[in-house]
């Protein structure tokens, strides 16, 4: 077996557990990143991998990589709503209040996007309501500007 980052990249892209353990085996480095500077975690992480997540996070994946935007893997489950994932992170002590290059964090991406299950566990988690990203925007800003009332009531209530 070729052991690269990309090929650790690919295996975590479309969850291929098996190739996963053999590079585990073969201490590939988890933490290695692409051009992108995605890490198999991110990329697992962003392709709904479940399993592949929760692998490389049992074998020392670092949980707050990011990638040359700044965006972590729990701000990409956060964007595209995938809440095992997002909680699978959280339970593993994935930094709730990072921010990417402008300032956004997951609970911004998650009241952007529509998805309340997870706005509403990253606030029960704990993640700050207060941040400002670089324009000066909170949660509740992004919220109120894409309309999304649910998400401003549930902002409201932490």
């Amino acid at each position: 077996m070729i052991h690269n980052p990309q090929t650790t990249i690919h295996a975590s892209r479309i969850g291929n557990i098996e190739v996963l353990q053999e590079l585990i085996r073969l201490e590939a480095d988890l933490n290695a990143s692409d051009e992108k500077g995605y890490t198999p975690l991110i990329i697992s992480c962003y392709n709904n991998q479940y399993e592949a997540a929760k692998l490389l996070i049992e074998h020392g994946a670092a949980l707050n990589s990011q990638d040359q935007g700044g965006n972590t893997a729990l701000m990409g489950v956060s964007f595209k709503g995938y809440l095992s994932i997002a909680e699978l992170l959280i339970h593993h002590g994935a930094d709730l209040n990072l921010q990417h290059g402008n300032g956004g964090t997951a609970l911004m991406f998650a009241a952007m996007f529509g998805r309340n299950d997870v706005l509403k566990l990253l606030l029960s988690e704990g993640a700050d309501k207060t941040i400002l990203d670089i324009r000066g925007l909170s949660v509740l800003d992004h919220a109120a500007q894409q309309g999304n009332e649910e998400a401003l009531r549930i902002i409201e209530q932490y």
